[in-house]
């Protein structure tokens, strides 16, 4: 280990090291005989898928979470789980700051490439203030959820709260493990139960630094970043948009909206329109769903959360560079405006790459699972986009994919949680600096 270590200087290759690491020491503890309920262990690529799964947040499984594993099986997904959330480097870092009360540069830079900060002066306080709001926005979830399954649900206080724990982290983590067999589709009409874990997939969604700005300059929207801005007002409009989307065409489907009473479709809708901001959970059967709406869930879960958060996609901030680059080009400016900021041409650039990378990824992946599998079209882009989005919907075919199309949902997990410029400049042997510009000339375009 020592050979190989001292050359990942580059902060994106700890990160990738780092959470390739808590994957295979995931898998270990869950191929032990006593993370299984029944007899024998788990096998190793229901492990590693369900340790990739927990450690990128996302959510999609080969086995059912609430039978397959027993307690200490779910307490271990449950701690890969927050550890994801947090991010590895932002949670090493944290040690290293308890333990020395120092953190070195090398420490602070990896910090800084998990939590999108922009100056390394700000990262022991970014670090501090990850956990805290993770745990104080966590412990409020599960407060309220252990109330409803102990008082509505006849749950015992012990069972109530692990409960209330464990669909908490996970909801704020956008993790969507569940300890029931259909999720939260028991709970589809209860506000106390699909409200609280909605907001709490929002909040993580948003991401820690527009949750900072928030708690000092909630009622300053003036002195908001313009990536607060950007996140705030494209997140509400997916949220309404999406919401809104899905319980228009599902209202009257026999298979999902169609049997419940008007509050209850309107609460379904809103719960299934926020989940794919990237949260499995679910309280109607995907599978059930209309075709056109599992393509509106394909681009919502595109698209994602915010950065520096615990959602995935390609960000609502990528998206929402590349729509005011495309705006300004049509109406012929010379510059990229958003909120009276103008763009840096790296922003630009950097979209550009994330968003060609990642339909590089989805529609390769989708090529081999039409191809070599019985699954229609839809419900393999589906699939693909929920692995690669870290989102963990399903329509229902993850636990029966043969062996290679779960290696590959396991590889697009781990690449969406990373981010693929991540990924890219952590393989990446050494950087070159170019000391000089070529001649300029424009090709014809379109």
């Amino acid at each position: 280990m020592s050979r190989w270590w001292p050359r990942l200087r580059h902060p994106a290759q700890v990160v990738v090291a780092g959470f390739a690491t808590a994957i295979a020491v995931g898998t270990g503890l869950l191929m032990l005989p006593a993370a299984k309920a029944g007899p024998g262990g788990a096998t190793a690529l229901e492990a590693l898928f369900t340790s990739t799964s927990a450690v990128c947040v996302t959510g999609l499984v080969v086995v059912d979470t609430a039978t397959y594993w027993s307690g200490f099986g779910q307490a271990v997904i449950l701690a890969l789980i927050q550890v994801g959330g947090f991010g590895i480097m932002t949670f090493a870092s944290l040690l290293v700051v308890l333990v020395s009360h120092r953190m070195g540069l090398r420490a602070r830079l990896t910090a800084a490439a998990e939590t999108k900060t922009l100056g390394l002066g700000e990262v022991r306080t970014v670090v501090f203030g990850v956990v805290k709001a993770s745990l104080v926005l966590e412990a409020i979830t599960a407060a309220i959820l252990l109330l409803r399954f102990a008082g509505a649900y006849g749950e015992s206080w012990p069972r109530a709260l692990w409960l209330g724990v464990f669909h908490a982290i996970s909801a704020f983590n956008n993790a969507g493990f569940a300890l029931y067999t259909d999720s939260l589709m028991g709970f589809a009409t209860d506000p106390w139960i699909c409200l609280p874990i909605a907001f709490a997939v929002i909040a993580g969604g948003l991401g820690f630094p527009v949750l900072f700005e928030l708690r000092r300059h909630l009622r300053r929207p003036r002195r908001w970043s313009l990536h607060t801005k950007i996140v705030l007002s494209v997140s509400g409009i997916f949220l309404v948009g999406g919401s809104t989307f899905i319980t228009a065409l599902e209202w009257g489907n026999p298979g999902t909206l169609g049997p419940m009473d008007v509050p209850g479709k309107v609460l379904a809708g809103f719960f299934q329109g926020v989940m794919p901001r990237t949260a499995g959970f679910n309280s109607v059967d995907t599978g059930q769903l209309n075709p056109a709406t599992w393509l509106g869930m394909d681009v919502l879960m595109f698209v994602g959360g915010a950065s520096a958060g615990t959602a995935g996609g390609i960000k609502v901030t990528t998206f929402a560079v590349l729509f005011f680059v495309i705006y300004a080009e049509v109406r012929g400016d010379g510059a990229v405006n958003i909120f009276r900021r103008r763009l840096h041409s790296d922003v630009q650039r950097q979209a550009l790459t994330v968003v060609l990378l990642s339909v590089a990824a989805v529609a390769t992946s989708t090529l081999v699972f039409v191809i070599s599998t019985e699954y229609s079209l839809d419900r393999s882009l589906f699939e693909v986009v929920s692995a690669f989005a870290t989102v963990g919907l399903s329509t229902g075919i993850t636990a029966d994919l043969p062996r290679l199309e779960l290696l590959l949902l396991t590889a697009l997990m781990f690449i969406g949680r990373l981010g693929p410029i991540t990924v890219a400049s952590a393989l990446a042997l050494r950087q070159r600096v170019r000391m000089y510009d070529l001649p300029e000339e424009r090709p014809v375009i379109g």
